[in-house]
């Protein structure tokens, strides 16, 4: 799990910052402030949650045999998809029913950060 959760971690944190960037440079003078700032919503959570799946993958080299470590990384991964990628869509469609399955990654995240913590509370 360790080097799966590692690449993904990686990829993920690497089109978070291509993201960022297209929207910065292809999407600022084609959308409004207001989707703008639901763009770079996404591109902060999917980045900080990377950077928890790292961490998830980190520990579970040391810890191989967590359940829990390895149920928050793929919350990680489940909630990054769902909560950034329904804020990308939204803002590329227009398609308002899109803000509506945002929830449903965050609490994929808030997941992947409960396992984490009762993970970690339990290492000796």
């Amino acid at each position: 799990m360790t080097r799966i959760f590692l690449a993904i971690a990686s990829i993920l944190g690497g089109i978070s910052v291509v993201f960022g960037a297209f929207a910065s440079h292809a999407l600022k003078d084609r959308l409004s402030a207001n989707s703008l700032a639901i763009w770079e919503t996404g591109t902060k959570y999917q980045m900080y949650h990377a950077l928890a799946l790292m961490l998830v993958a980190l520990l579970i080299s040391r810890y191989p045999n967590s359940t829990l470590l390895t149920v928050a990384g793929y919350a990680f991964i489940a909630g990054i998809l769902i909560f950034s990628g329904s804020l990308y869509a939204l803002t590329l469609t227009g398609i308002k029913w899109l803000g509506a399955i945002t929830p449903i990654g965050g609490v994929g995240l808030i997941i992947g950060w409960l396992c984490l913590a009762l993970a970690t509370w339990r290492i000796e």
